[in-house]
């Protein structure tokens, strides 16, 4: 059978040959320094069955008995044969099930060890010593795995006790930097599809191209997987580099590390496999050696400051995984406290969906009583509220015990009053652990003085920084009437001065306040209005959705039938407050919100607008804080807060969504900005820093990027676009180039539309229709393609290429009738021929496999004309017209002529026969092509979804060869065609 390389390039070429020297071979001996033995799939042909074997069966059954030399040879067996063949629903299934066998739940074999057959648990690895000689540590390059879909070849696979656990996909520095990793995801995801096999036992997945390093997990995209940036416990300066690739290498693979992260940091999360980012393992690791090495509880303790978007409740599941494994701490109890039910509710459900054991929720005040009471391996969670005592009664002592963990979210808020001193009192010995996005450092109020100093920071910069959250940028657009500094007094004074000061006082006192003056109705109505084409124009067009926040619930209910009015049915609105117990207000309610109410619009605001049109959710107090909606970009503010509700508030924007959420955003219609200066007092300046952007703080970028868009056209004026064209037919500039526009774009899409991105907009224009000329002069079928940039840049640059009088559309296939007039339509000779030249290789490079002989022809042929032209052996002209004769065959084979007599389908089969068989007639291949291709269209187009039908397609390869084999063609021969006779027949049907 010919070998379906599904890889990148053969290791002759030059790229791949630096991509080895690079990327794979540093990743190689790195890990042979840290103790892996390194193997290439050639040395290890002699111990594997076939090139269809997965796992190293011969080490897997060495590994299975030194760890359980108890085994029999039979349950030896049994044991191998399940790990050779597991079976499932799927692939993730199937996964999910090993991972369980490894590090979960385990597997039990029944045996008699002396006391009677019962089951006895297996070890896989020896996972409280990782450096033991019980464990076997193997990186393997170049090795191939072969099955009917064709055969792949990892860069590297690491082996533990000869099952291959993490695969490494690398790329070269010298693709597109934007280029190398996902490629290298695209690339696995490639040999999923081709043997999904190998990714029964993957925990995880690395891209690297050296300079760059990511770690994910199966089916995660791209933008999903994780920098590693710091190797805790080991120190940066022990790695003796700062290359990504070496620095992830020494914090994930070292032996000391890498069994430990795969036992204790991945959890299935619902329909998501997740690995831990770098700080939440950091957070844990110090946290778990916090406890261990101090004998009192209140040193055991101390704060986790990662901000808000980083992931606390997934820290919090890592770490109670791996309290509940550690022997010492006897099963501990670990006790959840929140302060609000939503959260309560939240973390509950992640606890839940990651597998988390048996989590369950305090009801009443007597309920967690009888929780706590409960001992270890207990994981109770509870609002704080319910730690209530009776009105001169003290709380009571319910556990004396040393192994209670409590982790408390968001520490700050409720943990300096009676309800906290009533805890403490109930767990006199517990260790309390605070996680918070907002530490507060007052006298009179600190996090760090009520639970103990840091264990772990992950401040807002640097979860910006690591990709973890997008920025918040920030966007003053007060009204007339705005709550600015001691405004209020200043308006007042305004409004009433034809009063005395005691009349005024007076009128004051009784009347007038913030929410007056917030909810004045010609204010409101301008700010709805404003609301309204603000998120039309800047949100909506890019599929996100919105918060308004008002002052009072009856501001809320006002903004809804405003916002109502003014969306005219474009989008929808949903106001969500809690039910007042004397409320008569007629508007409140109108619009009062049920549990279950919340809950629907909660579920309908999370999905894709596309799929549910409720795209705003207006609120007062509530989903400030524990309401998790990624696809949220912008929060329109209308009210003050301060200190930690402040940037708790504004935290809720700053979820990654899908690639093209660049940043959050805050539209602050009360001034609340400087409450910012004022949260310095109580807040790191670190965490608050960087908290906000102006959007001001856009513009030096966006002038930056607008001039390194428009360097590649120096000297040109815009009527010059043919020669700008021209500018950019080498291909590695116009991969720069399309760099340098993609990053003007987002810029320009950030900045829109306000009028400060004025003065760029004509340049943008011209660079916009300059780039859709070159991608239809080379051919580049993407069309009005904008990476990660939003609609109204698309719209910008469809009205203005719209009209140039230049339609927005796919460029012109060479098979095309029109393609002649295409052609015409340029004035350069040089442009006409670059035209052909990019088309002519398109057309080639995407129907090769349908005729690879006929196809690689024609290619060779193209080669010698451009290095004709080259070597002046050629003019222009004389060029022009080869090429147009080139495409005139191209034509010709697309339209079903054919130049051997044989219809289009039999033709390929014929051209490769005539090319491997060399002793055979003419008339004799051509009896051949017709035969196997008649009998291949019998065959599979009765089947539905041949293509993915495993058995089908190996008995299909099994009668071809015989097939073949009965034309009295060499066993060589058959086996070279076989492969290649399948693929052709995926591609004709």
């Amino acid at each position: 059978m010919i070998e379906l390389y599904i890889h990148k390039e053969k290791r002759g070429g030059m790229m791949s040959q630096y991509e080895y020297e690079k990327v794979e071979l540093p990743f190689i001996e790195q890990l042979q320094e840290y103790g892996y033995k390194h193997y290439t799939g050639k040395m290890l042909e002699a111990e594997r069955d076939s090139q269809s074997s997965i796992i190293l069966e011969d080490r897997f059954r060495a590994a299975l008995k030194r760890l359980n030399p108890w085994m029999s040879e039979g349950n030896l067996d049994k044991l191998v044969r399940q790990f050779v063949a597991p079976t499932g629903d799927g692939l993730w299934s199937i996964n999910n099930k090993v991972y369980n066998w490894l590090f979960g739940d385990g597997v039990t074999v029944e045996q008699d060890l002396g006391s009677g057959k019962k089951g006895q648990t297996v070890k896989f690895f020896d996972i409280d010593n990782p450096t033991s000689e019980l464990n076997e540590y193997l990186v393997v390059n170049q090795l191939s795995i072969t099955n009917p879909n064709g055969t792949i070849r990892p860069d590297i696979l690491l082996y533990i006790n000869g099952l291959p656990l993490v695969i490494i996909e690398c790329k070269s520095p010298k693709l597109q930097p934007e280029k190398q990793l996902p490629e290298c995801v695209h690339q696995m995801e490639r040999y999923v599809e081709t043997n999904e096999k190998l990714f029964y036992y993957n925990q995880l997945m690395i891209a690297t191209s050296r300079d760059r390093a990511k770690v994910g997990t199966l089916y995660a995209k791209a933008q999903h997987y994780g920098l590693w940036i710091d190797p805790y416990p080991m120190h940066p300066d022990a790695v003796g580099s700062t290359l990504p690739q070496d620095i992830l290498i020494a914090g994930i693979l070292r032996k000391e590390v890498l069994l430990n992260l795969l036992n204790n940091y991945i959890v299935y999360d619902g329909p998501v496999k997740k690995f831990a980012r770098y700080q939440q393992y950091r957070a844990v690791e110090k946290a778990i050696e916090r406890i261990l090495n101090n004998d009192r509880p209140a040193l055991r303790g101390g704060v986790v400051w990662h901000t808000q978007g980083s992931g606390k409740s997934l820290t919090m599941v890592y770490l109670g995984k791996k309290l509940r494994r550690i022997k010492d701490l006897e099963n501990p109890m670990i006790v959840i406290v929140t302060d609000r039910e939503d959260l309560d509710n939240q973390i509950t459900e992640t606890f839940t969906a990651c597998g988390f054991p048996n989590p369950t929720q305090a009801t009443s005040v007597k309920d967690l009583k009888q929780q706590l009471s409960k001992g270890p391996g207990a994981t109770v969670m509870t609002l704080i509220h319910k730690f209530q005592a009776k009105e001169d009664e003290d709380f009571p002592i319910i556990s004396e015990a040393e192994n209670i963990i409590v982790m408390t979210d968001e520490s700050h808020r409720s943990q300096y009053k009676g309800l906290a001193m009533n805890m403490r009192r109930a767990l006199p010995n517990a260790t309390f652990i605070g996680f918070t996005g907002t530490p507060i450092d007052k006298e009179k109020r600190s996090t760090t003085g009520k639970f103990g100093s840091y264990i772990d920071k992950y401040t807002i910069d640097q979860a910006v920084a690591d990709g973890a959250t997008v920025p918040i940028f920030y966007e003053s657009r007060l009204p007339h009437l705005q709550m600015k500094g001691e405004t209020l007094d200043e308006l007042f004074a305004r409004s009433f001065s034809e009063f005395d000061d005691d009349a005024k006082e007076r009128i004051k006192a009784k009347f007038v306040n913030k929410e007056l003056i917030l909810t004045a109705p010609d204010r409101m109505r301008d700010i709805a209005l404003d609301i309204v084409k603000h998120f039309e124009e800047k949100i909506l067009v890019n599929g996100y959705k919105a918060q308004v926040v008002a002052v009072s619930r009856r501001a809320a209910a006002q903004y809804k039938e405003l916002i109502d009015k003014f969306a005219n049915g474009k989008f929808e609105t949903a106001v969500i407050f809690s039910e007042g117990q004397n409320d008569t207000d007629e508007l409140l309610k109108k619009y009062k919100t049920s549990k279950d109410d919340e809950k629907t619009f909660i579920k309908r605001f999370k999905k894709p607008f596309h799929e549910d049109k409720l795209a705003m959710l207006i609120v007062c107090d509530k989903l400030l804080t524990g309401f998790d909606a990624p696809i949220e970009q912008v929060m329109y503010l209308d009210k003050p807060l301060k200190e930690h509700n402040l940037l708790q508030a504004i935290a809720r924007t700053n979820r990654r969504y899908d690639g093209h959420k660049t940043y959050g955003l805050i539209v602050d219609y009360f001034g609340v900005s400087r409450f910012l200066d004022e949260a310095l007092d109580i807040f790191s300046a670190n965490d608050v820093k960087g908290a906000l952007q102006s959007i001001d703080n856009e513009l030096p970028r966006l002038e930056q990027r607008h001039r390194a868009a428009m360097r590649f056209f120096d000297g040109l004026k815009h009527s010059q676009e043919e020669q700008a064209v021209l500018r950019l037919k080498p291909e590695d500039l116009r991969a720069k180039f399309d760099i340098a526009y993609k990053r003007f774009a987002e810029s320009m899409d950030r900045v829109l539309p306000d009028p400060k991105a004025q003065r760029f907009l004509k340049d943008f224009k011209w660079v916009s229709l300059i780039r859709q000329r070159v991608r239809s002069t080379y051919a580049i079928h993407d069309g009005m393609d904008i990476d990660g940039c939003g609609e109204k840049v698309r719209q910008i640059v469809h009205d203005y290429i719209s009209s140039q009088g230049i339609e927005v559309r796919k460029p012109i296939p060479i098979l095309d009738e029109k393609f002649k007039e295409e052609i015409d339509n340029q004035v350069l000779p040089e442009s006409k021929a670059a035209q052909i030249e990019h088309a002519v290789k398109r057309e080639i490079s995407v129907s090769m496999e349908k005729d690879e002989v006929f196809y690689q022809s024609l290619k060779e042929k193209v080669e010698s004309l451009i290095q004709q032209l080259r070597d002046e052996q050629l003019t222009i002209f004389e060029y022009i017209d080869e090429m147009m004769k080139v495409r005139e065959d191209l034509v010709k084979k697309a339209s079903g002529e054919t130049t051997s007599g044989l219809t289009a389908y039999q033709e390929p089969f014929y051209n490769k026969l005539v090319e491997v068989c060399e002793s055979k007639e003419d008339y004799e291949l051509k009896e051949i092509a017709v035969t196997i291709q008649q009998y291949i269209e019998e065959t599979v187009t009765p089947i539905p979804d041949w293509k993915k039908k495993t058995d089908f397609k190996r008995n299909l390869n099994g009668q071809l060869i015989r097939h073949l084999l009965d034309q009295k063609l060499s066993v060589a021969e058959a086996g070279m065609l076989t492969g290649y006779f399948v693929a052709l027949a995926e591609k004709q049907y």
